[in-house]
């Protein structure tokens, strides 16, 4: 019976060890630690040591049984562990083979090292928090070489041993970080942003040991990565040692995302077509796998689904198949979950070392189609969905000619339809397909009042055009006489102008617009971030109609009125991303703390016009620390025609207060 020995301390001695068991070989594996130990795949094959052996312990390890090999698949930062295996199978006469990780590469915006002490060194130049991922065993290094050690912040395994040597160097409880990973991209990002890491430490592990999603995370978080290169090594892959003891692992998996256009033969590609026949096992949903001829279904093994993780799941235990196509409708790139199923796979290829294949095919997509169906160019669209999503549709509409959406049935295209008839769109032609590639398809064109009460079931897609939406005003700037007013307050055209710029929004901005009068302010930044959300928060019942009329009369649909008072309504409230504030009824302090709570660096735009309120401003301005303050006077004077005459009118001055934490 052949039996191997391996020294294991990387996730591909632990990959190495379960292939050589799957091939029916006897595996005895030392581990370090007892999470090695834990990690390890149960099979009846692997037989698991835990403890750090010195080179006589090895020596009398192998004496034990006559191992067909040794092999040296420890850490590559391990060097004193791998000089000790190396001189036991010398003295012994035994065959060692070391196990290598391939080469990763080289990020940017990282700082290399060659040594923990480097690292230290480097480090105690700088300022602000650091994240130590590289394990407890090099602790004490920085926490002798770094002056400041409040700035530490370390991530160990959660063993009682590794936290009292990491007490007994003086970390307190809140700089310790006990977890077993994996660790993801998100994880890695939450725990950074949670310590406030400036700088992030670890070690240059290539594709193994989380070491790419350490980079990203610290790449997304702002944060600096000093990485310790990986000594330089000789040896031989997984793949080599396999072959060198005659072993032939399985033929490489091939995973295929691939669309198939509208379902029918005439819309797949010849590609998609190859790849389909040449599979050995069909996944997608059960209209999918129906639409392919039933010659390229012949002789295949089907699972049925849509679901991501089910996909995901049969996809990882399927060892026998080395061939897997998976059906998607449309284009694999438009709005598809072929997007969400190749990055799981992407994680899992990662983490496991695998060499899995994988290949998006695409396909053609439904606007693609229905355009020509309805003899229409689509690369000036806006390509849009709302199926089981919450797109502003009107918004879009109002600034762009055509718009193409995807819709949720019937009772999608009725809501929509009510909608372009309520935000003052009821002129627009709107294009229905429906059942689009397949015997039952119908397409139709009509207005929103036509098709407001529209019943028939199926998949359907809209094309809407607006041809008043040629003459949309971009720029910000509404004129006041365009919103209602009665004897709401409103925050006037000019001052308008100036705090919107102020604000600085972004299409996706989340906005709060506080003590919002008559939804002025909320009505023009709706129009601007138009793939945002406002929320216009305002204590008066009847000021709250009125924003709800001018947001309807200028198609502003992403702006949600808030009846109630601030800070209290705010509580619920998705995250904003910017403020405004027209008024505070006094509570200015309480406002700003509560939105600094939600979140710390959302921009804040204040309009004040009171000596009061500036001093309060300014009072609030020396308590606390801003990144960005800046005070800025409005005065404005308008002409108007008093008999044969234009006299300047002044208005009240404004000062318009931009605060960033």
């Amino acid at each position: 019976m052949q039996e191997i020995l391996v020294f294991s301390g990387t996730s591909e001695g632990r990959k190495l060890a379960e292939v050589l068991a799957s091939c029916g070989i006897c595996v005895t594996v030392c581990v370090a630690t007892e999470y090695g130990q834990e990690v390890m795949e149960d099979s009846k094959k692997i037989t698991v040591l835990v403890g750090r052996l010195n080179q006589q312990e090895i020596e009398a390890l192998l004496q034990k049984k006559p191992w067909q090999v040794v092999i040296d698949a420890t850490h590559p930062y391990a060097t004193e562990v791998t000089e000790n295996i190396r001189k036991a199978c010398e003295s012994q006469g035994k065959e060692i083979l070391r196990l290598v990780r391939g080469e990763g590469q080289k990020a940017e915006h990282v700082h290399y090292v060659d040594s923990t002490e480097e690292a230290a060194a480097y480090l105690n130049q700088t300022k602000g928090n650091i994240f130590l991922t590289t394990g407890s065993k090099e602790i004490a290094g920085y926490m002798e070489r770094i002056e400041d050690t409040s700035r530490i912040y370390a991530r160990i395994l959660p063993g009682t041993a590794e936290l009292a040597k990491c007490h007994q160097l003086g970390l307190k409880g809140k700089q310790i970080i006990c977890m077993q990973g994996p660790f993801s991209e998100e994880l890695n990002l939450a725990m950074m942003r949670e310590i406030q890491a400036a700088w992030l430490v670890t070690k240059e592990t290539a594709g193994a040991g989380g070491y790419p999603e350490k980079i990203q995370a610290a790449r997304r978080a702002g944060a600096k990565a000093v990485v310790i290169r990986r000594p330089k090594e000789t040896g031989y892959s997984m793949e080599e040692i396999l072959e060198k003891l005659g072993i032939h692992k399985e033929e490489k998996k091939k995973v295929s995302l691939i669309g198939i256009g509208m379902g029918n033969a005439g819309t797949l590609t010849l590609e998609g077509y190859r790849c389909i026949k040449e599979a050995e096992l069909l996944i997608g949903a059960k209209r999918m796998i129906a639409s392919i001829p039933e010659a390229l279904r012949q002789g295949k093994e089907q699972f049925i689904s849509y679901q991501t993780e089910e996909i995901f799941q049969c996809i990882t235990e399927h060892a026998k198949c080395s061939k897997i196509a998976i059906l998607f409708s449309g284009d694999v790139g438009f709005y598809s979950g072929a997007q969400k199923l190749w990055e799981r796979l992407e994680q899992w290829k990662i983490q496991n070392n695998t060499s899995c294949q994988m290949e998006l095919l695409c396909g053609i997509s439904s606007v693609v189609y229905f355009a020509s169906c309805i003899g229409m160019s689509w690369e000036d669209m806006k390509l849009m969905s709302l199926h089981g999503r919450n797109q502003n549709v009107i918004g879009a509409l109002s600034q762009q000619e055509k718009v193409f959406t995807l819709t949720g049935g019937a009772a999608g295209i009725r809501e929509l339809c009510r909608e372009l008839i309520i935000y003052g769109l009821e002129d627009t032609q709107i294009y229905i397909g429906r059942q689009l590639g397949g015997e039952e398809q119908t397409i139709e064109k009509g207005s929103p009042k036509e098709f407001q009460n529209y019943e028939k079931e199926g998949l359907c897609v809209l094309v809407l055009v607006n041809e008043s939406a040629k003459k949309a005003v971009v720029t910000h700037g509404i004129p006041d006489e365009e919103f209602l007013r009665e004897k709401v307050p409103m925050t006037k055209e000019e001052v308008r102008s100036i705090s919107i710029s102020k604000l600085q929004l972004s299409k996706e901005s989340v906005i709060y617009d506080i003590g919002a009068g008559t939804g002025s302010i909320s009505v023009e930044c709706a129009r601007m971030a138009v793939d945002g959300m406002v929320y216009a928060i305002e204590k008066k019942p009847e000021a709250g109609a009125l924003i709800q009329r001018n947001s309807e009369k200028l198609a502003a649909k992403n702006l949600q009125v808030i009846v109630g008072q601030a800070p209290e309504m705010l509580e619920n409230l998705p995250t904003p991303t910017h403020a405004f504030i027209g008024g505070s009824s006094g509570k200015l302090e309480e406002i700003l703390l509560c939105l600094w709570e939600k979140n710390p660096e959302v921009r804040i735009v204040i309009n004040a016009i009171s000596l009061e309120t500036i001093a309060e401003v300014t009072h609030l301005i020396k308590k606390y620390n801003f990144s960005q303050k800046e005070i800025v006077q409005v005065n404005i004077a308008k002409a108007k025609e008093i008999g044969s005459y234009q006299m300047m009118m002044g208005q009240n001055p404004v000062y318009v207060v931009t605060l960033q934490r």
